[in-house]
């Protein structure tokens, strides 16, 4: 009788018997033995991997002219596997960085604050408590949409301020709170000045005195001076509103600079 020839499912069941059995022998080689001595194609056993110093090489040449696409991703292969590296807390660092010079603040600042948490007496702290601060600094918007920036711009700085008050960087973190409490201010009196657009004028002289009161040294100061005085005798404005009000972008903080009043 002619014998039929194996199935392709009769054929792989035969090999995994094949398999199995030669396990069970003692004389036969091990798994890892038996597969090694075969080629799959181009690839080996081991794949080889870029060492970590090569790795930061190139990450920070690639992050040196500004391709912060290719330093993170060399980056990234550090963290990933080489993690105990000398080279890591540098790449920690960096990939922090490319976030922040790619206008990415939200993810930047949250890698900022981890490396802050794993390394708190690193010596790069007070440069990591100034980015956090610019990535509060650089994300705010408008003074007619998102503010929260601005806020947390000057918590962000004078924490930095508190832990280290005489760093490279106290100087222009001072200013750039200066520049983010003008922003709040003119957020004030752009609400107050909405209020006289909507016949409002009780509601806005309240909040022009409270600016007044408050922020005696705004540079916004005589705008609401005007605009009260206008309220106060029963004249306001009914048209031209816009020449009313204020820079709606933050401020330049250069201007602020060669102010030395502490930071609050």
């Amino acid at each position: 009788m002619i014998s039929k020839p194996f199935s392709p499912a009769g054929r792989a069941a035969l090999y995994i018997l094949l398999v199995v059995g030669c396990l069970s022998l003692s004389g036969c080689a091990t798994t890892k033995d038996m597969f090694s001595s075969w080629s799959f194609g181009s690839q080996t056993e081991e794949e080889s991997f870029e060492p970590a110093e090569s790795l930061a090489v190139t990450g920070m040449d690639a992050y040196s002219v500004g391709n912060y696409a290719e330093a993170l991703k060399a980056f990234n292969e550090i963290m990933d596997r080489y993690p105990f590296s000398p080279q890591a807390m540098l790449a920690e660092l960096k990939a922090a960085d490319c976030y922040y010079y790619r206008g990415e603040y939200v993810e930047a600042k949250a890698l900022y604050k981890e490396f802050e948490e794993r390394h708190p007496t690193n010596e790069a702290i007070p440069y990591v408590m100034f980015q956090i601060g610019m990535c509060d600094f650089s994300r705010t918007d408008r003074i007619d949409r998102d503010i929260s920036g601005a806020q947390e711009t000057i918590q962000s700085f004078s924490r930095m301020l508190r832990a280290y008050p005489n760093s490279p960087y106290s100087r222009e973190a001072k200013a750039r709170i200066r520049a983010a409490r003008e922003f709040l201010v003119n957020h004030e009196y752009f609400v107050a000045v909405f209020y006289v657009r909507t016949k409002k004028y009780e509601q806005a002289q309240h909040r022009l005195k409270f600016i007044l009161a408050m922020y005696p040294d705004s540079t916004i100061v005589p705008k609401a001076e005007a605009l009260l005085a206008r309220l106060d005798a029963g004249e306001p404005p009914r048209w031209g509103l816009n020449r009313w009000l204020p820079d709606v972008k933050m401020p330049e903080w250069t201007q602020f600079t060669f102010d030395e009043k502490p930071a609050e």
